[in-house]
């Protein structure tokens, strides 16, 4: 018969969360995004503040950012 392992695995590691994206001077699609995070993070609603953090994340890589050297 095989003995049990009953003991708890190794500890899991995790890092802090990294920090929120900065929106691009000047660009307006940046600053809309900056303007909804904030209001979603008013009225408590953290899942949109997230959304607006991927949207500005992803946003400089398909928008204009990369061709005008915008950051």
């Amino acid at each position: 018969m095989s003995a049990t392992k009953t003991t708890m695995g190794d500890p899991v590691h995790l890092s802090l969360p990294a920090d929120p994206p900065q929106p691009a001077r000047g660009c307006r699609v940046c600053a809309a995004l900056d303007k909804q995070r904030a209001e979603a993070r008013e009225r408590g609603d953290f899942s949109a503040a997230s959304d607006a953090n991927i949207e500005l994340t992803a946003h400089p890589t398909t928008g204009s950012h990369r061709r005008t050297g915008r950051k």
